[in-house]
């Protein structure tokens, strides 16, 4: 896995897990793997995978039966999204207008723009009607 240099390690293992879940390449109540196997498959020390796991513990995406492994929790997708969202609301998203605001870019261009890119995406979920 490549790593950027911008983000602790932990949180982006972290972030691919979620992105798997979402995928749904591990399903609610579906074993993920090993500390071991997954520091193995990302090439890391299995001590930052803990770390990982840990973190997704902590945010009720996943969770642990002692001496058979990790779980993916009911309702991870759910947790996923809702985290996602705070965190880019909380630290994306002034950064976002400021750039809107200062390179003079309307909210029309921005809505024609996104209306674009949804229209390109696979899923009917953001398809404008």
């Amino acid at each position: 896995m490549k790593f950027k240099e911008n983000q602790t390690i932990y949180l982006q293992i972290s972030e691919r897990i979620c992105d798997e879940i979402l995928l749904g390449k591990y399903l609610e109540e579906s074993r993920i793997p090993s500390v071991r196997e997954y520091a193995a498959l990302v090439e890391v020390n299995a001590n930052t995978v803990m770390r990982s796991y840990e973190f997704l513990q902590q945010q009720d995406i996943i969770y642990n039966k002692r001496g058979i492994g990790f779980f993916v929790s009911p309702g991870s997708k759910e947790q996923i999204i809702k985290f996602r969202r705070h965190e880019f609301m909380k630290n994306e998203l002034e950064r976002f207008f400021m750039q809107l605001y200062t390179l003079d870019i309307s909210m029309e261009e921005i809505e024609k723009l996104y209306r674009q890119f949804t229209e390109k995406l696979p899923t009917s979920k953001y398809k404008q009607s």
